[in-house]
C-alpha cells in the first residue's frame, strides 16, 4: 500500500521527440505530448511499509523478450507482457511452437520478483520490423528474403553490423542515410515503454524502461544494459552503432535524456567475462590524465555497478593472472566458462569463403598482453585481460586512483539472468527450463550450445537492492550509491558495514543495522581515514534464503595496491558452520591493515553443495539415452551457491 505525499496529481503525458539527423539520436529529446499511453502520472510516493533501514529486494535487470534479434532467431514468441507476468508469478508459454502452432509447455516462476526490466537490444528494432512487415518498402529486397527464410542466419547476418569497432546500419534495408530503420524502431520502443509502465505499481512491484546496448567488437563482449529512472526517456535507444565506445554511449545518452527535463539513467556492464579487455578503462581515448580524469568522472556518475554473475558464467574472478598476486581461489571456478590455460574449440565466420561459411578453431585461453584486446571472447575463447572480472578489475582501478586521483573502475555488485525466454528470474536448479527458446527439453538443454547456452550454461543469478522501498526512485537510488547485491539464485540478503571502532558485540544487539549506519559506511561506500590511526572492522552478516539452504560460511574478500604498487587479492575466512546456519555474523578486524595501501572489501555468502541444473535433467531421461555429459564427469554435478555484496573502499594515505 502506498499514499501519496501531495495532494495534487501531477498528471503528465510524454511523447519523446523523433530523431531527424542522419543515423544520430543527438536532436532526440524529452518533451510533454498528447501520446498519454507512453507515459504515466507522475507522483511523489510513500509505501506504508517503508523501512528507514533498507528492505531487501529481488529482481532481474537484464532479460530479453521476442523483440531481441538473438532471442527471436531462437524462436522466443514471449513479449515484454509476459516477462512481467512471468515476473509477477503468473504463468507463461514456453516457446517454440509445435506443429499445431501451439507453445511446446508452460512455465511459472518459483516465487515473484520484486522489480525487473526488460533489456532488449537496442540494435535492430527496425531492421527486424522492417523485414517483417509486409507493408514496409523493404520487405521484399534479397536481405530481408534471406534473413525470414533463416532467422538463425538472420542474426549472423545482423550481428555482422556490430562485430567491428566502426558498425554501419544496412544501406540495403536502412537507406544511405538509416533513417527508414529508426522509423521502424519507433513501434516496438513504444511498446517496451507502454508494457513497462503499465505493470510499474509502486509499492508492491517496480518495472523500469530499459534496454540492452550490444557491441561485439572482434566477437567480444562490450554489452551494457541502460535503466532508466521513469517514464522519461530518448525517442529511441541509444545503440551501439550510434555510439560505438562507452565514453560516446554516455555523451550521446546525456544529450537526449536530460536530467533538467527529468530523465535519468544508469549503465551497467555485463559478462565483462568474455570482454577479452574489452572493458578496460579508456579505450579508443587519448592517453591524457585530463582526457582519463574526464572518463572517471563520466564513468563514476553513469556506471555505478556490473554484473557479476549470468547465465553466461562468472565475473567475480579468474585464476593464473600474473599481475595479480595471491592464492588460487576454488570459488573463482564455480559456472566458469573460461580458464586461463585452457583450450576451447568454437565457431567463427570464414571470411575467405562466399556467404555465411562457418568453420571450426580453436584456441588457448592466456593472459592477454599489456594493451591488448582479444577476439572471439563471446564464444569463450581469446585472451583475459585483469578488467575481465571483478575481483582483478577492481585493483585496476585502485592502482589508476593513484595515477590520476579518480577510480574509474568503482563498480557495485548486481547479478542478472540474460535469459532469452522472458522467464525473468527462473533461477531454480532444479526448475530450469534454459536460456533461449532452442532449450525446451532436457535433451537440448544437455548440447552444447550458443554463445554459452546449452550444457555451458546456468540459470544466472539474481540483483538484489537495499532500498526503503519498492519504487523506481528508492531502488535507482539504491543502485547509484551501490547499496546493491548479486546472487547465484538463492535469495541471500547479506549486509556490510565498515568502521574504525564498530562494536563487537554489534551481532548480539537488536539496533545493530541503525548502529552500523550510525558509525559506519554500508556497502558501496567509501570508509574515509581515521584519526588517530587504527585498524577498520567490518560488520558482516548475511540471513539464508528462507526457501533455500542454511549458510555454510561468510568471507571478506580484499584487494590492495602494496607500497610497490602490486596487485594484491585475498580470501579472508570470517565465520562458518559445517552444519548450517539460518544465519552468520561476525565483526571482522583487519589486524594486517596498512594505512598508505589503498583497498577495497566485499563480502561473500556461501551455501553448501547442492545439485547443479544439469545432474535434475539427466535424471528426469532414461539411463540408455542420457547424453555423456551426463556419465563422463566433465560437469560438476553440483554448484557452491553464493552472493556478493558491493565493495567498500579506502584510499591509501602518506
Amino acid at each position: 500500500m502506498f499514499h501519496k505525499t501531495n495532494k495534487s496529481v501531477l498528471a503528465v503525458s510524454f511523447l519523446l521527440a523523433a530523431c531527424s539527423a542522419p543515423d544520430s539520436t543527438k536532436e532526440a529529446t524529452v518533451s510533454e505530448a498528447s501520446n498519454s499511453h507512453i507515459g504515466e502520472q507522475s507522483e511523489i510516493y510513500s509505501c506504508d511499509n517503508a523501512n528507514q533501514n533498507g528492505t531487501a529486494l529481488f529482481g532481474d535487470l537484464h532479460i530479453h523478450t521476442r523483440y531481441s534479434f538473438d532471442a527471436a532467431a531462437n524462436s522466443t514468441g514471449a513479449t515484454p507482457e509476459d516477462a512481467h507476468r512471468y515476473a509477477r508469478g503468473e504463468e507463461i508459454p514456453i516457446f517454440p511452437i509445435n506443429d499445431q502452432g501451439v507453445a511446446i509447455g508452460r512455465t511459472k516462476i518459483d516465487r515473484p520478483l520484486d522489480f525487473l526490466a526488460v533489456t532488449d537490444h537496442g540494435e535492430f528494432l527496425g531492421e527486424r520490423a522492417l523485414c517483417r512487415t509486409a507493408s514496409s518498402p523493404v520487405y521484399s529486397t534479397a536481405f530481408c528474403v534471406d534473413y525470414r527464410s533463416d532467422e538463425r542466419q538472420g542474426m549472423v547476418m545482423l550481428s555482422s553490423v556490430i562485430t567491428t569497432e566502426t558498425p554501419a546500419r544496412i544501406p540495403e534495408i536502412c537507406g544511405q542515410d538509416g533513417s527508414l530503420c529508426r522509423d521502424y524502431a519507433k513501434s516496438p520502443w513504444e511498446d517496451i515503454q507502454v508494457v513497462s509502465n503499465r505493470a510499474n505499481t509502486p509499492c508492491e512491484f517496480t518495472s523500469f524502461v530499459a534496454y540492452e546496448y550490444t557491441g561485439t567488437p572482434g566477437v567480444s563482449n562490450y554489452h551494457r544494459n541502460v535503466i532508466f529512472r521513469n517514464a522519461k526517456v530518448p525517442a529511441l535507444p541509444v545503440s551501439y552503432i550510434d555510439a560505438p565506445i562507452d565514453s560516446k554511449l554516455w555523451a550521446v545518452l546525456d544529450d537526449v535524456c536530460d536530467p533538467q527535463q527529468g530523465c535519468d539513467y544508469l549503465t551497467i556492464p555485463h559478462n565483462t567475462n568474455l570482454s577479452n579487455g574489452r572493458m578496460a578503462p579508456y579505450m579508443q581515448l587519448e592517453n591524457t590524465t585530463e582526457a582519463k580524469r574526464a572518463y572517471a568522472q563520466t564513468r563514476l556518475e553513469r556506471e555505478p555497478i556490473m554484473e557479476i554473475f549470468q547465465h553466461k558464467g562468472g565475473s567475480e574472478c579468474i585464476n593464473g593472472l600474473s599481475s595479480v598476486f595471491g592464492a588460487p581461489d576454488e570459488l573463482c571456478n564455480v559456472e566458469a566458462v573460461r580458464r586461463i590455460g585452457e583450450n576451447k574449440t568454437f565457431m567463427e565466420r570464414d571470411y575467405s569463403a562466399e556467404g555465411l561459411v562457418m568453420m571450426t578453431s580453436s584456441s588457448v585461453t592466456e593472459e592477454c598482453d599489456d594493451d591488448e584486446v582479444g577476439k572471439n571472447g563471446m564464444v569463450g575463447a581469446g585472451c583475459v585481460h585483469p578488467t575481465d572480472f571483478q575481483r582483478s578489475a577492481l585493483l585496476v582501478g585502485l592502482k589508476e586512483e593513484q595515477a590520476i586521483g579518480l577510480n574509474p573502475i568503482k563498480l557495485g555488485i548486481i547479478a542478472a539472468t540474460d535469459t532469452h525466454s522472458a522467464n525473468a528470474g527462473g533461477v531454480k536448479e532444479s526448475a530450469w527450463v534454459g536460456a533461449v527458446s532452442g532449450e525446451g527439453s532436457a535433451k537440448e538443454r544437455l548440447q552444447p550450445g550458443l554463445l554459452t547456452s546449452g550444457i555451458d550454461g546456468n540459470p544466472g543469478g539474481l540483483a538484489g537492492v537495499w532500498a526503503k522501498e519498492n519504487t523506481r526512485d528508492a531502488i535507482f537510488d539504491a543502485m547509484l550509491r551501490k547499496e546493491v547485491f548479486g546472487t547465484s539464485g538463492p535469495r541471500i540478503r547479506p549486509r556490510l558495514f565498515a568502521g574504525w571502532s564498530l562494536d563487537q558485540g554489534l551481532c548480539e544487539r537488536d539496533d545493530m543495522i541503525m548502529y552500523a549506519y550510525a558509525n559506519g559506511v554500508p556497502m558501496g561506500g567509501d570508509l574515509m581515514a581515521s584519526s588517530p590511526i587504527s585498524k577498520p572492522s567490518f560488520l558482516t552478516y548475511a540471513v539464508k534464503d528462507p526457501d533455500g539452504q542454511k549458510l555454510r560460511a561468510l568471507e571478506l574478500i580484499k584487494g590492495w595496491v602494496d607500497d610497490e604498487g602490486n596487485l594484491n587479492a585475498e580470501v579472508l575466512p570470517v565465520v562458518s558452520n559445517d552444519k548450517g546456519a539460518d544465519s552468520l555474523c561476525e565483526v571482522y578486524v583487519d589486524n594486517h591493515f596498512e594505512p598508505t595501501q589503498s583497498a577495497y572489501y566485499y563480502l561473500r555468502a556461501v551455501e553448501p553443495e547442492t545439485a547443479r541444473w544439469h545432474t535434475y535433467d539427466c535424471a528426469s531421461i532414461n539411463e540408455g539415452q542420457r547424453p555423456p555429459v551426463c556419465t563422463d564427469g566433465s560437469y560438476s554435478e553440483t554448484i557452491i551457491e553464493m552472493a556478493w555484496t558491493s565493495p567498500i573502499w579506502y584510499q591509501g594515505k602518506d
